[in-house]
């Protein structure tokens, strides 16, 4: 539990750094995001949660 913890504390660090750094680069991709489809943007979505599964499996393993 721990480690989850941790995992969603870095997220954020690394989502705050990224508006911090790149707020106008941010904005200009969330309005471009609103030009692709729902499926389109699942996909994505799926294609980098299992990416960051599988790195997960390979370094727990």
């Amino acid at each position: 539990m721990k480690e989850l913890i941790v995992a969603i504390g870095l997220l954020f660090v690394i989502e705050g750094l990224l508006y911090t750094i790149f707020p106008t680069q941010m904005k200009k991709m969330l309005q471009q995001m609103q030009n692709i489809s729902a499926s389109n943007l699942r996909t994505g979505g799926l294609f980098f949660a299992l990416i960051g599964f599988i790195i997960i499996w390979i370094i727990k393993g």
